[in-house]
């Protein structure tokens, strides 16, 4: 199955690999030309009214000012998420698949096999869920691998949806680039999925060390 998908990446799937990834990761911010790709730069400023006026406005008029500023939340949301799915459909996901599935294996103790799964587990936990189970089944997968992955997968589940959709409200006032903030997350997965993976090899260890103790006495 997964040999399948990887037969599909073309061109598209690169250029929108590259696209996407300097559009988070605000590193052309500043560029008076490639600016343009920037994400924060291509969300613009909704809801202002001149260089200060905020859109909800000012002195504060309770929940009247919530619903308002709710709603210059919705157009960021809905372009952040056009966007993933755009890049998606063009093979972003399987450029991005092809790129970390060789550095699995030291990374996190994972097969290569897992890749696509990693990466669609970044926009959908369903999706993410569902290939685990898959590659498990399969025997693609060992149990203290699928412990490993699960562990991976937890921490900020979704990380690339999730994020625009419940920290929505803070992108807005935001300092860093929004691929830095994404960044530290997938740090954060990968250190969870670390802390599972020499959990199990330290009860390995130890179940060793205590049959042969045991093999000694007898």
């Amino acid at each position: 199955m997964m040999m399948d998908f990887e037969h599909k990446l073309t061109w598209r799937g690169w250029l929108s690999f590259v696209f996407i990834v300097i559009s988070f990761s605000g590193i052309v911010a500043g560029h008076p030309v490639l600016g343009a790709m920037d994400f924060q730069n291509l969300i613009g400023g909704f809801g202002k009214i001149g260089a200060a006026d905020s859109f909800v406005g000012k002195g504060g008029t309770g929940a009247r000012d919530g619903f308002m500023f709710g709603l210059t939340l919705i157009p960021t949301v809905m372009f952040a998420l056009g966007m993933i799915r755009v890049v998606e459909s063009q093979g972003a996901l399987l450029a991005a698949e092809k790129l970390i599935r060789p550095v699995l294996r030291p990374l996190m103790g994972l097969p290569g096999v897992t890749g696509l799964a990693i990466v669609s587990s970044m926009t959908s936990t369903d999706v993410g869920a569902a290939m685990t189970k898959q590659l498990y089944e399969e025997g693609q997968l060992t149990d203290k691998e699928r412990s490993i992955f699960v562990a991976y997968q937890y921490a900020a589940s979704g990380v690339i949806t999730n994020t625009f959709d419940c920290g929505a409200p803070l992108l807005s006032i935001a300092v860093l680039p929004i691929g830095l903030i994404l960044a530290v997350e997938i740090f954060v997965k990968i250190v969870g999925a670390n802390v599972v993976r020499f959990y199990l090899k330290w009860q390995d260890e130890k179940e060793v060390v205590s049959e042969s103790v045991q093999v000694k006495s007898a």
